[in-house]
C-alpha cells in the first residue's frame, strides 16, 4: 500500500553544515517515511542520527544555525524554510534530557501547558491531562515539582506533556536513556499503543536496539557518517554484520546464536527472541555449544571492604526513603546496584559517601565506623561519579579540574604535577592535558571526573550511570577502562539501569525496591528469576527466555557461560 500514499517526511538529496563546524554532518540524506510508520534511527555517537531528527523538528537549522542544502518536507511544510513554532504543530519531541523541557511548576501545569496554550476550557483540561497522566503512570504525582522526580518520571512526564498535543509525527530522542528496565518496557509499549490508537508516525532515535524492538518495528535506518548506510526491516539488518560494523549492539540472544553456529537469516526473523524460527538443527547447536563450554569457576569470598549494617534515611519524616538496609562488599569486587527509578539507588550512594548522614545504622570502611565522618574525609577513600560529567567539572582546563582535590593536601605543586599527570595517563588523558574541558565528548568529559576522583587514591569508587547515553563503542570504552581499575585493585561499585552492563561486568549484584535491599545474587540469577524482575522493576535477559526455548537448564548457566564466551571474543577483538 505505500505506493498509494505520500510520504509525511521526506528528505531529498539533503545536507547539513553546523555554522561552526568545517564540513557537513549529513551528507546526500534520501529517506521517505510515511504515515503510520514506526521507524528506528540507529548509529554511533556522533553519527549524525540527532542532527537528522533535529532537521525534523526543525531545531536545526532555527535553533543551531547551520546551512541546509536539497530539500526537506515534513508533513506538507517546507522544514528548512519554515519555524519551529509552525513545525511544532506537526512534530512532537521528546528530549533526551527532559530537564531541558520542563515548563510548569508542577507536573500537572507542564502535561496541561500545550493545552492552555490552545485554550482548552479547564474540565476539558483536567480531562485529558489526567487521561495521559495515567497512560505514562505519572497520576500520583500531579503536584510534585519536576525537581522532586527521578530522572525515569520526569520521562514520563515529557512523554506526557507530548501526547495531549495532536501531532501527526512524535519523535523521541533516546526515550530509554534515564528509564529502569521495566519503566523502559512500558514506554516502548506505550509508544507503541499510541501510535496503534493514533496512527501517528513515530521516529525513535536509540542505542537500545535490543529495548526498541520489544515491539515492532517497520524500519531500521542506519546512520554513521552522516550517510544513511542502510534501510531495511529488522530482521534484515539482524541477518547482516552491519550493526557490528558501525558500533551498534545487536540483541544478545542474536549474538548467542551466531555463537552457537547457527546461520542468522531474515527468514529467521531474529527481530524478537520469541518469534525467532528455530528448529530442531538450530536447538541442537545450541544446546552442544553450551555442553562445550567450560562451567566459571567460582572465586573465593575476598576481605570485607565496605559493612552498611541497618541503614535508615529519609529526606523527610514523612518519607522514608532507605529501609533497614545490610550488606557488605569485599575489596577488589565489581559490584552493580540495581532497581526501579525511586528505589533509592542514588540516595544509598550520598549516604555512604557522606553527601547524607543516616538516621540509623552504621557504615564500615575496612572495619573502622565511619557513620560520623564528614564528605571530606570519606573522599580520601571513597570516589562518587555524577551520572552527568558536566554536573561535577568546575574548571575550564582539564589539568586544573584533576588537580582541584589535592589543593589544600600538604603537597607541593611538583608533587600535585606528578600525581595529576599520571592520573592523566591511567585515564588515557594525558595527551589532553593542555585541553579545555569544552572541546571534550561526552564521554572524555566522564573521563575526566573518574580523573579527579582517582587522583586521591579511593579504595572505593561508586559510579551513577557509568554509560548513560554511550553508543556501543563508548560504552565497551568506558567499562574496559573500569574494569582495568578494578584489576589494579580499586573497588568498583555501579548504579545501573542496564541490563547489559549488570551481566558483563559485574558478577554480583544488589536489587533494591522501595528503599530496601530484596535481592544479593549473582548478575544472571538476578535476570534469570521473573518474580525478582518483576518486584524490582528489571527485565529478563533475552538468553534466559532463549535457554527456556532451547530446554537448557539452569537458564543461569546458559547466561554466565554466554558472557565468559563474549568477553573471550570482545577481548581479541573479533
Amino acid at each position: 500500500m505505500r505506493e498509494l500514499k505520500k510520504p509525511i517526511i521526506s528528505f531529498k538529496d539533503f545536507s547539513f553544515q553546523y555554522r561552526a563546524q568545517k564540513k557537513p554532518t549529513l551528507t546526500g540524506i534520501n529517506l521517505d517515511i510515511y504515515p503510520g510508520e514506526r521507524v528506528l534511527i540507529a548509529g554511533p555517537s556522533g553519527s549524525g542520527k540527532s542532527t537528522l531528527a533535529s532537521c525534523v523538528n526543525g531545531l536545526n537549522p532555527f535553533s543551531n544555525p547551520g546551512k541546509c542544502t536539497g530539500s526537506l518536507m515534513v508533513d506538507g511544510v517546507d522544514a528548512p524554510n519554515s519555524s519551529i513554532f509552525e513545525l511544532s504543530a506537526h512534530v512532537g519531541t521528546v528530549l533526551q534530557d527532559p530537564d531541558g523541557q520542563f515548563i510548569g511548576l508542577t507536573v500537572g501545569e507542564d502535561i496541561a501547558f500545550a493545552l492552555e496554550n490552545s485554550c482548552t476550557p479547564q474540565d476539558k483540561m483536567h480531562k485529558i491531562t489526567e487521561h495521559v497522566a495515567d497512560l505514562v503512570g505519572i497520576r500520583q504525582h500531579l503536584e510534585y515539582a519536576p525537581h522532586e522526580l527521578s530522572g525515569g518520571q520526569k520521562q514520563r512526564v515529557s512523554l506526557a506533556g507530548v501526547m495531549v498535543d495532536r501531532v501527526k509525527i512524535l519523535l523521541f530522542d533516546e526515550p530509554l536513556a534515564n528509564l529502569d528496565p521495566a519503566t523502559g518496557k512500558q514506554a516502548i509499549e506505550l509508544i507503541d499503543e499510541i501510535q496503534e490508537k493514533t496512527d501517528t508516525t513515530v521516529l525513535i532515535i536509540e542505542h537500545r536496539l535490543e529495548d526498541v524492538l520489544w515491539r515492532n518495528v517497520d524500519r531500521i535506518v542506519l546512520v554513521n557518517e552522516g550517510k544513511i548506510l542502510a534501510d531495511m526491516h529488522p530482521d534484515e539488518l539482524l541477518a547482516t554484520s552491519l550493526l557490528a560494523e558501525n558500533g551498534i549492539r545487536e540483541p544478545l540472544y542474536v549474538t548467542a546464536m551466531r555463537y552457537a553456529g547457527v546461520q542468522i537469516t531474515p527468514q529467521k526473523r531474529p527481530s524478537h527472541v520469541d518469534h525467532t524460527v528455530l528448529d530442531e538443527q538450530d536447538i541442537l547447536k545450541i544446546s552442544d555449544w553450551f555442553e562445550s563450554r567450560p562451567q566459571p569457576q567460582s572465586n573465593e569470598d575476598p576481605q570485607v571492604l565496605l559493612q552498611v549494617e541497618g541503614l535508615n534515611f529519609g529526606y523527610t519524616k514523612e518519607r522514608q526513603t532507605l529501609h533497614n538496609v545490610s550488606f557488605s562488599i569485599g575489596k577488589g569486587e565489581m559490584i552493580s546496584i540495581v532497581g526501579q527509578n525511586g528505589a533509592g539507588k542514588s540516595t544509598l550512594s550520598k549516604v555512604i559517601c557522606g553527601f547524607e548522614q543516616a538516621e540509623k545504622g552504621k557504615i564500615l570502611f575496612e572495619g573502622r565506623d565511619i557513620t560520623g565522618e564528614n564528605i571530606r574525609k570519606r573522599a580520601k577513600y571513597i570516589g562518587y561519579v555524577m551520572q552527568n560529567p558536566n554536573q561535577m567539572i568546575s574548571k575550564n582546563m582539564i589539568f586544573d579540574e584533576v588537580a582541584l582535590a589535592l589543593q589544600g593536601s600538604g603537597m607541593d605543586q611538583t608533587q600535585i604535577r606528578e600525581k595529576v599527570e599520571s592520573t592523566l595517563k591511567i585515564c588515557g588523558l594525558y595527551p589532553f592535558r593542555n585541553w579545555p574541558v569544552s572541546a571534550l565528548s561526552f564521554g572524555q568529559k566522564k573521563r575526566v571526573t573518574i580523573a579527579s576522583v582517582l587522583v586521591q587514591d579511593p579504595r572505593l569508587i561508586i559510579l551513577d550511570e557509568p554509560t548513560a547515553g554511550q553508543d556501543f563503542r563508548h560504552y565497551t570504552d568506558i567499562m574496559e577502562f573500569l574494569r582495568g581499575l578494578n584489576r589494579q585493585g580499586v573497588t568498583v561499585i555501579m548504579i545501573t539501569h542496564d541490563m547489559h552492563l549488570m551481566l558483563e561486568y559485574t558478577p554480583r549484584a544488589l536489587v533494591f525496591c522501595n528503599g530496601q535491599l530484596i535481592a544479593d545474587r549473582s548478575a544472571a540469577g538476578v535476570l534469570c528469576d521473573p518474580e525478582l524482575i518483576q518486584k524490582a522493576a528489571l527485565k529478563e535477559t533475552s538468553l534466559f527466555t532463549l535457554a527456556n526455548r532451547c530446554g537448557i537448564t539452569p537458564a543461569e548457566a546458559f547466561v554466565e557461560r554466554f558472557i565468559e564466551t563474549d568477553r573471550e571474543v570482545r577481548s581479541h577483538g573479533c
